[in-house]
């Protein structure tokens, strides 16, 4: 397991806004706070494109074991990392959403 999933616990506000201000930089469509997950839809030309995506998602998640829920449809993907062990966002969280904007070159 990566050492960054050990020992984790729930973030404070003050904390979930800095790490999320860090994971979004100048990006207007970057990660948003919603309902205690961290949320981003991802837009796509194509069924084939979106799939492809949702599948380097899966070996993230699979590679970290840490999983997000993920919603899809022809050419959007929308992903919300929560961390359920802690009852809240957790470092793991930010790091897993970090991997996932690294597909997209953000």
């Amino acid at each position: 397991m990566n050492p960054i999933h050990q020992n984790r616990r729930a973030l404070n506000a003050t904390e979930i806004v800095t790490q999320l201000s860090q994971l979004n930089g100048n990006a207007p469509d970057g990660w948003k706070l919603i309902d205690g997950s961290i949320e981003r839809t991802f837009r796509f030309t194509n069924f084939h494109e979106t799939m492809a995506f949702v599948n380097a998602v899966a070996w993230i998640a699979h590679r970290e074991d840490h999983h997000p829920d993920v919603a899809f449809g022809y050419n959007r993907c929308a992903l919300r990392f929560n961390t359920h062990d802690v009852n809240g966002i957790s470092v793991s969280d930010f790091h897993c959403a970090a991997a996932v904007n690294a597909l997209q070159g953000d």
